[in-house]
């Protein structure tokens, strides 16, 4: 599909009623009775983007383009897809209203939406960019999804978001040719005008990272103004005026606006102005590229051309282009009044009765916007396959001392090998897979390069990185943000590409928080990957505060959408990972966070529980969130029952050998997902609510920990933030001791930050002697 097909006037026409019903959509949304606050809206957002997207969808996209639409622009997408005929009616009255039309863009709520999700500002930016990359990779791999073209539609204010400008001067985003950013260079944010030098400071910044940079400035009609006697001076006088200056020529028409325009100005524009009535010097003066139909398509056109690199279109408008609050600085969220949305309604040739009217499908209008909807859709995905994941990977590991990040990944390499599940796996990590046990994945599988680079030797070393296109690892520079949007897409590559990926992220546990905006992106919109935590807690000990994390154990389990997991011995690595890939696939799944740690366990306690459980006992009570690790039950002694986690396993293990030594039972209960032990219990007390009946229905922990126990005291040990584990005594109602690292770290040998943070074997068994003597 292309603009230049396209009559200019049916254009025209059919971006009169997108702004018509963007407009109408938020004050319907404000006039609803039974609202106790403010219903919001922006108007003049939406009016400076209605040229742009009218332009883009109605005389550019096509196929299997995808779009991530400016989250204050949401209204001028579901009138789009109204007149497209792929949002019903009834949805335009329900703006911001449960079950209705979402304040913003949203895949997973939004009826009409199926790309990218935009209400976090700046991350709705780059998903295409990322979304492209992925397509790069799958096309490199023989997955030939066909050809796609990624836009973002963003607000220069966006901009302002660091995250932008990690994405577009990472190396793995360069040379994507496919993708286009669209700025809506309005030049307002939500406060002021925002001088025009920082467009000016932000072209550069975008040729300086090597992509192709776009201008439409002024429109037609004001560049054949340039073209006349006078007109270098005129475009001089324009280009001179501040921000502040133009936008205010737009709140003013007759001879205020010409003395405005005039102060100060060079003869040559006085004579040139002279020329024209107040009308047409008006329609001139402020004739802007973003707002010409025609211009924006050549535009569009221009970035088609530059197939090796990005293109960025900086579309200069004005925000609230056509309404009574154009160019006022206070307009971002202002509302039309009623008499001005009576006035527009008649200035759109509409009335009551016909105000929410599509177009006449026999008029050129309607017959457009149905060959759009017939091009430009977004059909529901088919399901995710079922990948056929084993159980494990690897034999049972029962000997020796591992660390869970070692286990980690050896488990991964051994994936590799496995049918349809090991081509479908594709990693990442910024900067850090080899301090993240990524290397024996690399070595068998190659880093990813959309060319053939020249490595210099280096497969001959260790470590063999070796760029090319079958490679299935993506390096990514040092940004967390970067990880996860990537994550993120790879994530939806079912969604968007069609073929349903297996994506690993790894990143150093403490800087998990760093990425966490786009990590919350990602799982709003459905992605589905998995990303390990590594190394994590003070245990890491001699690297020092910086980089021992705390609340990140609570940041997992807080999420929707994502499974936390902490899993302490190898074996356990091993079926949590695997079901974590398995779990990408199902219906009523999500995406895993593995918590892991570099610390070396003996695994000998592995070998007791599965003595005493068996191997399929084990494994389900694994993948359930936790087992008894060590039992001790009533045997007429004072008992207590020690609740641990990860690496914090053979403390909980010395401590109940002590404890039994002074004559105190002590059971050992691993969660290894606190996780789903704790939605476990959750949710059987939610059904016993909704039961109405007081016996709750057994949950993990009720079944860890029999009837006759629970009135023992619970200890609690993580090395993590204490109240992550806190939660534990309700749920067996008792009293609970947590212990937890709830101050910074610092430098030092393990068991010397275990004893500083309180988390250490003794420290363990004297909270489970003073919970006992004290009778909690």
């Amino acid at each position: 599909m292309t603009d230049h097909a396209v009559d200019p006037e049916l254009l025209r026409s059919i971006e009169r009623r997108v702004l018509w019903l963007a407009t109408r959509i938020i004050d319907e949304a404000n006039r609803r009775e039974g609202t106790a606050i403010k219903v919001g809206g922006h108007q003049a957002s939406c009016a400076s983007m209605v040229s742009i997207m009218t332009a883009l969808w109605f005389g550019h996209l096509g196929g299997d383009d995808k779009v991530a639409v400016k989250p204050h622009a949401s209204p001028v997408y579901h009138a789009i897809k109204y007149l497209t005929g792929e949002l019903d009616r009834s949805y335009l009255t329900t703006l911001r209203q449960q079950g209705g039309l979402q304040a913003y863009p949203s895949r997973t709520k939004d009826p009409d939406v199926r790309d990218f999700s935009t209400g976090s500002v700046g991350l709705g930016a780059v998903a295409p960019l990322f979304s492209a990359l992925t397509r790069r990779y799958l096309d490199a791999h023989g997955h030939d999804a066909g050809a796609a073209r990624f836009y973002a539609l963003v607000g220069d204010a966006e901009l302002d978001e660091g995250n932008v400008w990690e994405a577009i001067a990472d190396s793995a985003t360069a040379g994507l040719g496919n993708f286009t950013m669209v700025v809506d260079l309005n030049r307002q944010s939500l406060d002021r005008v925002i001088p025009d030098i920082a467009a000016e400071r932000l072209i550069r910044f975008f040729g300086d990272a090597g992509w192709h940079v776009a201008v439409a400035k002024y429109g037609q009609r004001l560049s054949a103004a340039f073209d006349t006697d006078g007109g270098d001076a005129l475009r001089a006088h324009i280009d001179a005026m501040p921000n502040e200056a133009y936008q205010a020529l737009f709140a003013l028409d007759g001879p205020a606006m010409r003395a405005k325009f005039c102060d100060a100005a060079d003869a040559a524009v006085v004579r040139w102005a002279d020329q024209l009535d107040d009308a047409e010097l008006v329609a001139t003066v402020t004739d802007l590229g973003g707002h010409d139909l025609g211009l924006l398509g050549e535009t569009f056109r221009s970035c088609d051309a530059e197939p090796d690199r990005p293109s960025v279109v900086f579309a200069y408008t004005i925000k609230g282009w056509g309404l009574p609050i154009a160019g006022d600085p206070l307009n971002h969220a202002a509302l039309l009044t009623p008499d001005q949305i009576d006035a527009a309604r008649t200035a759109a040739g509409l009335d009551a009765a016909t105000e929410w009217d599509a177009f006449d499908p026999a008029s050129p209008e309607g017959r457009r916007c149905a060959a759009v909807g017939g091009s430009v859709n977004n059909p529901d995905p088919e399901p995710r396959p079922i990948v056929p994941v084993p159980v494990a990977a690897r034999p049972i590991s029962v000997r020796g001392a591992l660390s869970s990040q070692e286990a980690f990944g050896r488990v991964l390499t051994a994936l590799a090998d496995v049918d349809d599940v090991g081509d479908r796996i594709v990693t990442t990590a910024p900067d850090v897979s080899i301090s993240t046990n990524l290397g024996g994945w690399i070595n068998k599988t190659g880093v990813f390069s959309p060319t053939e680079r020249d490595d210099h030797g280096g497969a001959e070393r260790l470590l063999k990185w070796a760029p090319s296109p079958s490679g299935r690892h993506i390096e990514l520079g040092i940004s967390e943000m970067n990880l996860f949007m990537l994550l993120g897409q790879l994530g939806l590559a079912h969604d968007h590409h069609g073929r349903h990926l297996l994506p690993i992220g790894t990143v150093y546990d403490p800087f998990v928080l760093r990425g966490l905006d786009a990590l919350i992106y990602g799982i709003y919109n459905d992605a589905r990957f998995v990303v390990t935590g590594t190394p994590s807690g003070v245990t890491l000990a001699p690297e020092g505060g910086a980089h021992q994390s705390t609340i990140t154990a609570s940041v997992g389990a807080e999420l929707p959408g994502l499974t936390y997991a902490e899993p302490a011995y190898a074996t356990e690595v091993d079926w949590l990972l695997c079901e974590a890939l398995a779990d990408l696939g199902r219906p009523d799944g999500g995406s895993w966070y593995l918590r892991l740690s570099t610390r070396p366990i003996d695994q000998t306690p592995f070998a007791g529980a599965l003595d005493a459980h068996g191997e399929d006992e084990l494994r389900r009570l694994v993948l359930a969130g936790g087992y008894r690790l060590r039992s001790a039950p009533p045997d007429g002694r004072p008992g207590v029952t020690i609740v641990t986690t990860g690496v914090m396993a053979p403390e909980a293990l010395a401590a109940a050998e002590e404890l039994d030594a002074e004559g105190v039972a002590a059971t050992v209960v691993h969660l290894t997902s606190p996780d789903r032990a704790y939605t476990s219990w959750r949710q059987a007390f939610a059904t016993a609510i909704e039961r109405g009946d007081e016996r709750v229905v057994p949950d993990l922990l009720s079944q860890l920990v029999p009837a006759e126990e629970r009135s023992r005291p619970v200890v609690s040990v993580h090395d993590a933030a204490s109240h992550a584990l806190a939660w534990v005594g309700s749920a067996l109602g008792t009293r609970q001791h947590a212990l937890g690292v709830d101050r910074f770290g610092e430098s030092g040998r393990i068991a010397e930050l275990h004893h500083l943070t309180g988390i250490s074997a003794p420290h363990i068994v004297n909270a489970a002697l003073l919970a006992v003597a004290r009778g909690d």
